[in-house]
This record gives C-alpha cells, sequence and structure tokens, in this order.
C-alpha cells in the first residue's frame, strides 16, 4: 500500500508541508493577508517537516528503517500538535474561548521603531481573514496537519523490509 511506505510517506510529507507553505506566503504576499501570531506560529511545524522528511527519505532509501520509522514518528507527532494548535485558533476565530493577550494590537517596542510601528497593524487572532467553505485558514491547516500526521504514521507502521 503506498501510504504505508516509508519513502512515500516521507516524500508526501514533504510535498505536503512545502505546498502548504506555499499557500500561506501567497496569501501573505500576494493577496495581501497578513498572518496573526498563531498563524505564524502554525507554519513551525511545516518549516521542520521539510529537511526532517528529506531526511527521512535519505534513512528509508539507505536501508535505515529504524531511523526512517523513528523520524516519521516525530513528524507524525509535530503534525498532531500542529493540528491541535489551528483547532485552537479556530476555535478562538469562532470565539469558542479567549486568545492570547500577543494576539491583538501593534507590540510596544519603545524608541523609533514604536513610531515606525503605529502604521502596522498586528492582525488579531480571533478575526479570520478568509474562509473557503466556511472554514479559516485554521481550520483548514488543522485538516491538513492532521492528513499529514496520518501519512507519517502510516509511514512509520510499515512492515515492508524493501
Amino acid at each position: 500500500m503506498p501510504l504505508r511506505d516509508q519513502e512515500t510517506a516521507a516524500l508526501m510529507l514533504v510535498a505536503g508541508a512545502a505546498m502548504t507553505l506555499a499557500a500561506a506566503w501567497y496569501f501573505q504576499l500576494v493577496i495581501g493577508l497578513a498572518p496573526c501570531p498563531l498563524c505564524l506560529d502554525q507554519r513551525i511545524a511545516y518549516y521542520a517537516a521539510i529537511p526532517l522528511g528529506l531526511l527521512t527519505y535519505w534513512a528509508a532509501r539507505g536501508e535505515r528503517r529504524g531511523v526512517a520509522r523513528a523520524l516519521l514518528v516525530v513528524l507524525g507527532l509535530a503534525m498532531v500538535g500542529n493540528s491541535a494548535l489551528a483547532v485552537y485558533h479556530a476555535g478562538i476565530e469562532w470565539h469558542f474561548w479567549p486568545g492570547p493577550t500577543t494576539c491583538t494590537g501593534t507590540p510596544n517596542l519603545g524608541g523609533d521603531i514604536l513610531s515606525a510601528l503605529r502604521k502596522t497593524e498586528v492582525p488579531s487572532c480571533d478575526q479570520a481573514a478568509w474562509r473557503l467553505f466556511g472554514i479559516s485558514m485554521a481550520g483548514w491547516n488543522a485538516l491538513i496537519a492532521a492528513g499529514l500526521a496520518l501519512v507519517a504514521f502510516g509511514g512509520a507502521t510499515t512492515r515492508r523490509d524493501a
């Protein structure tokens, strides 16, 4: 089964992380939707998944199945954590619970930097900037990260030795 192959799982993780980051950067740089602090935090797992996924692929290709399995478990756990963070963020957007105070207003840095930042707005974490089918970017990220976690755990549980 292709999803249970370590090499395929590793490449799917790398591709999924790269495409998710590309979409995030597209929305930020082309569409002009500035990310809130929680949005930026959700990117960290994807930034880590690309080199770790490539390392996993290399380990699986080199018949180091135990190393590849361990890395896939780490990647799966990172994606589960990222999915949980995204669910938390989506809950803030739906006003199910309050968000952190760091997700509102302009940071107070003092000096000349403060005067420059007064014109810059930090987006609030409780406002979804974009939705598709009623699901915000945080919601889509929760689904993507959960799917990638399944891919990682599926690859980690493979019993094939070649």
